[in-house]
């Protein structure tokens, strides 16, 4: 069998994946990710499992539906016996390392890396579980508020910041080791930003680069609250929305800072590539660059994520590999899709994978091969009142919860998905085959009970845990100090020569 090759995973947090039609829009000031996207398959309509951070991410790794991960929510245990990209890979033979977020929650911090460089950004316990039995009351110490929009502008460190900071430094410094050629395995290395995520506070040398930019207005204007559907209202009293007007300068201040951060970010992936190009490890490295979920950055009113709308649940999705030609692929895809599609391209038996994902590999469609099935999505944390659920095929999207009227969206012809046409007679006919498809899969009544009997345990399980000692379940990063640089049990020549490379020159 040939060489392995080694695998990149670059993700981001909450981009838009509207502002990727074919690569970064051209107005963006991100040099690195387009010179990565001419020279990848472009998949530009690609879609998040869920869109919220953990069930999102936990989605995007094992390949399943929340329903399957019972990641339903941010504070939702993701266990130890489900299957991830890094449990097949690292079982097939790779190295497998994390650097930076993946919103693990529960006791296992891993879930198949071998190593993990930094802790994570969020708490992996139970503290953020919505409950179902409340519906319409706010958590205020965790939910989102408008905060982060009515303070966004400029800050040279902030919590965010120093955080990705930390992540770009051990990822150079993982990929220089790697390079060093010690470990003959093939390795995957995971690289989690936790940008452009809000809070919306960028460096300045990042905010001067859109001083004049065109975009700091929302295409779609807010809407009146009556004019909402009802799951946007929702989203809007969680956020607490009605005691927080915002200025046309918040939002444009919010925007400017969240394409600064997208630069900032584009920075941050230009370190992690110019150490693969220095220590000679590009040529044989697929890079897959992809976001957990999206932001409406103000569209049509709304903030943040939570909704199946584009701007919330359409990210970006760049691979470049061998196996895959450069060029836009316009059939949705997800983001389950991407373990099925890292087997494929390693070379390890589909069988096995295929059988614990909901996805499937991208590199039949890659390479001209046609696609029938729907993307799905769930979503059922926080603004919810019961398990949401939706599809897109083709040009449509389909979003159905059982409180809540059904949503049909033609979005080549209504981008801006402003016209629901799951009641006009003309489309009848595809509303109801979306209607059929929900029912055969998804069993809603099960999914609802489900959250629930989830939440009240957690609730329980949290409250008891916050009694006494606390042991958090937080990763806490080590380091050998007795193995880092010159220690007295190693031989000075050796090591000196291992430590570098290219070597002899």
């Amino acid at each position: 069998m040939a060489e392995r090759p080694n695998i990149l995973i670059v993700m981001v947090d909450q981009l838009n994946g509207t502002l990727f039609p074919d690569g970064p829009a051209e107005w963006l000031h991100a040099p690195n990710l387009k010179a990565l996207a001419a020279r990848s398959a472009r998949f530009a309509h690609t879609y998040t499992g869920s869109p919220l951070c953990a069930p999102g991410r936990a989605s995007f790794m094992s390949g399943q539906l929340p329903h399957r991960t019972r990641v339903y929510d941010n504070a939702a245990e993701f266990t130890s016996d489900i299957p991830t990209y890094a449990h097949h890979l690292r079982r097939a033979g790779y190295a497998t390392t994390l650097c930076g977020k993946m919103h693990f929650v529960g006791p296992d911090q891993m879930h198949g890396f071998e190593e993990r460089l930094t802790t994570d950004i969020y708490p992996a316990d139970f503290g953020w579980t919505p409950d179902y039995t409340r519906p319409g009351e706010r958590i205020d110490w965790w939910y989102h508020n408008l905060g982060s929009v009515t303070g966004a502008g400029v800050a040279e460190i902030t919590n965010q910041l120093e955080f990705d900071d930390e992540v770009a430094f051990n990822a150079v410094r993982k990929v220089h080791d790697l390079g060093r050629r010690l470990d003959a395995r093939p390795w995957m290395l995971t690289v989690s930003f936790t940008h452009p995520h809000d809070p919306y506070v960028a460096r300045r040398k990042y905010w001067d680069l859109y001083e004049d930019c065109e975009h700091l207005t929302p295409e779609v204007a807010p809407m009146a609250y009556e004019d909402q559907d009802p799951h946007s209202r929702r989203l809007l009293d969680a956020s607490d929305a009605q005691s927080s007007p915002l200025t046309d300068d918040d939002v444009a201040r919010s925007r400017r800072a969240y394409f600064a951060n997208i630069s900032y970010i584009d920075d941050k992936i230009g370190e992690v590539l110019a150490a693969l190009d220095g220590t000679r490890q590009a040529e044989n490295t697929i890079i897959l660059f992809v976001s957990d979920h999206g932001d409406m950055l103000g569209e049509r009113g709304l903030w943040f994520k939570m909704n199946f709308f584009e701007g919330s649940s359409r990210v970006p999705l760049m691979i470049a590999a061998p196996q895959l030609p450069p060029g836009r692929i316009d059939v949705p895809v997800s983001t389950m899709d991407v373990t099925p599609t890292l087997c494929d391209l390693a070379g390890i038996a589909m069988g096995p994978v295929l059988a614990w994902t909901d996805g499937e590999s991208l590199v039949p469609l890659a390479n001209g091969a046609a696609r029938f099935s729907p993307v799905r999505m769930e979503y059922a944390a926080e603004g919810s009142i019961a398990p949401m659920v939706a599809l897109r095929l083709e040009q449509w999207k389909y979003i159905h919860c059982e409180v809540d009227p059904p949503q049909l969206f033609d979005i080549a012809a209504d981008p801006h998905e402003l016209n629901n046409l799951a009641a006009d007679p003309t489309h009848a006919t595809t509303a109801a085959w979306f209607a059929v498809q929900v029912a055969e899969i998804w069993a809603l009544a099960a999914y609802d009970a489900d959250v629930r009997a989830s939440q009240a345990r957690r609730h329980l399980v949290y409250e008891a845990l916050r009694n006494g000692d606390y042991y958090p379940w937080d990763f806490q990063p080590l380091q050998k100090a007795s193995e880092r640089y010159m220690r007295n049990h190693m031989d000075l020549n050796v090591l000196e020569t291992s430590k570098r490379y290219p070597r002899g020159e």
